[in-house]
């Protein structure tokens, strides 16, 4: 992964390591000082990592979705609506925090975990609807062999994973070049897993991060395997008020 002095004009950026009060580390996407805060309509994203003694305790949000897919390991979710549910690798879950919603997330079976959390803002119209929850397992998210990549919708066309914005969610796993198009009037990012290659002529590996605002075509290249995360979507042209746990 490059470092900030390396990066100069690159349009590939490193991702942020952060330290939560947990102990629970992560590495997150665009929210770093290179540039803005948010990339609407999108106000987070991360690869965290849970030691089997850390996790979070059960805590509010309100104002957004949570969309969480698992890397490695499993995670165990409970919340205020009642729900109780372990993920395991390549397993998704999805909340809606609406008007507001609690829960709970702790690494299952005395094992650590670790997978991708991505946070999209609802928009003004649908600050205070119910909250809501919905899972799906790997074997429910359709998986395609495309040229030069395996991709799995995480949310999308296929997935039984929706959420109240227009958006595409997907898992690359590279081992030549595959292009991901980005479509007209949506934002969204590239976050590297796992392995290296280049992304749009750059060197990229784990933890970089590639932002993208406008419609284009972006070339995934790799000699060795490179398994990437797509994310895009239709912004909302709301401003994101993000005031710790809640969005306003």
């Amino acid at each position: 992964m490059p470092t900030d002095e390396a990066q100069g004009d690159r349009s590939v950026l490193a991702g942020e390591s952060v330290q939560h009060g947990t102990g629970v580390t992560s590495t997150r996407a665009f929210q770093t000082s290179h540039y803005a805060a948010h990339l609407d309509p999108f106000v987070l994203f991360e690869r965290f990592y849970i030691d089997p003694d850390e996790g979070f305790p059960m805590h509010p949000h309100k104002g957004f979705e949570i969309v969480s897919y698992l890397l490695d390991g499993g995670m165990a979710h409970e919340d205020s609506l009642g729900v109780s549910h372990t993920a395991y690798e390549g397993d998704a879950m999805r909340i809606t925090t609406g008007g507001g919603i609690r829960h709970s997330e702790f690494p299952a079976d005395g094992a650590a975990c670790n997978g991708l959390q991505l946070w999209v803002n609802l928009p003004r119209e649908d600050k205070e609807i119910d909250a809501d929850y919905a899972e799906a397992s790997a074997d429910e998210l359709p998986t395609r062999e495309a040229e030069g990549a395996t991709v799995t919708t995480v949310v999308g066309d296929g997935s039984p994973i929706d959420l109240r914005t227009e958006m595409e969610y997907l898992d690359a796993v590279v081992d030549d070049a595959w292009t991901w198009s980005v479509p007209d009037g949506w934002s969204g990012f590239l976050y590297g897993v796992e392995g290296d290659g280049t992304v749009a002529g750059e060197p990229f590996g784990e933890g970089d991060v590639l932002p993208v605002t406008e419609a284009r075509d972006v070339a995934v290249a790799t000699d060795s395997g490179l398994r990437v995360v797509a994310v895009a979507g239709r912004p909302h042209g709301e401003p994101i008020q993000q005031r710790g746990p809640f969005v306003f």
